[in-house]
């Protein structure tokens, strides 16, 4: 599986955190920035995680800015974007059970490293239940 990771300045330090991580465990994240914590615009970084997905070049993202809030507001303007802010254990359990998500988020200044780690486990442990949720999400898809 490929998955790529972005961040605004406000989730740089958490960004660096798990491509460390998951480099000890050799999987590589791709970085698509930003890469310091000068300040930046999240939209942009959404809508670059948001062009990499719809493109299908990775099958996942992890997207990553102060709250998390903002960001995923941004992505989630893109047509076939379902990101997720993943702030508890149930809620990343049903991002993949019953949304699907392509898309995790999560806070850099309200997440710890371990949380979230946590979190891309219980998400990537389960499977989409399909059935009506896929109905669902096949409505969004048809909105334009």
């Amino acid at each position: 599986m490929n998955i790529a990771i972005a961040s605004d300045h406000g989730g740089f330090q958490l960004k660096q955190e798990l491509i460390a991580y998951y480099a000890q465990k050799d999987i590589l994240l791709i970085d698509l920035g930003t890469y310091n914590t000068d300040s930046c615009d999240y939209p942009d970084i959404a809508k670059k995680m948001a062009e990499t997905i719809l493109s299908r070049r990775v099958d996942l993202g992890i997207l990553i800015c102060g709250t998390g809030i903002g960001i995923s507001i941004a992505a989630n303007r893109y047509h076939g974007i379902r990101a997720a802010l993943l702030y508890n254990d149930y809620v990343a359990e049903m991002a993949k059970k019953h949304n699907n998500a392509n898309i995790l988020v999560f806070g850099g200044r309200t997440m710890n490293s371990n949380e979230v780690i946590h979190r891309i486990d219980i998400f990537m442990n389960n499977k989409f239940e399909g059935g009506r949720h896929d109905c669902r999400i096949k409505k969004i898809e048809e909105r334009k």
